[in-house]
């Protein structure tokens, strides 16, 4: 089992949290509702305070945000997430966000050496609580298979 950073507890993000939770796997969140962040508690998650503390020992940050503003503003910066993480953690951002945000991202994570994969979701709220989300992954090839790995919960 792996150890995962989420970040953004929406509609989708929720429950694609509680889902990572019932896998097995060690999950701590972030989100600015702190309604949402003491459901993810509840059903065994760990909350902090930040995304730089939700990250610190994590194998897998996934985002799921509203917009591409703040998807960057999670990871880009000199205060961003990518300038925290190291080589061995794999991003996934799953929200559904412009190309061009996404692929500065991306950028940004490849020449900092991370793995990074855009992962939007198609199923809707129904299949984020079944578990039944399809991920339309894109990014490195070898980069895939690590995300696979945590996708598929």
């Amino acid at each position: 089992m792996a150890t995962v950073a989420f970040i953004g507890l929406g509609n989708m993000g929720g429950p694609m949290a509680k889902n990572l939770i019932r896998a097995g796997h060690t999950v701590t969140v972030f989100d600015l509702v702190a309604a949402a962040c003491a459901d993810l508690k509840q059903a065994g998650a760990s909350v902090a305070d930040s995304t730089a503390q939700a990250v610190i020992g994590a194998e897998y940050v996934i985002s799921m945000l509203p917009a591409g503003k703040h998807v960057a503003s999670v990871y880009l910066g000199d205060s961003g997430l990518l300038s925290q993480l190291d080589a061995s953690v794999t991003v996934l951002d799953c929200s559904t966000i412009d190309a061009a945000t996404s692929r500065e991202v991306g950028a940004a994570a490849s020449a900092a050496g991370i793995g990074f994969m855009d992962a939007p979701v198609s199923g809707g709220v129904a299949a984020a609580a079944a578990g039944t989300l399809a991920f339309m992954c894109g990014g490195a090839e070898d980069t895939f298979p690590k995300a696979q790995m945590i996708l598929k919960d």
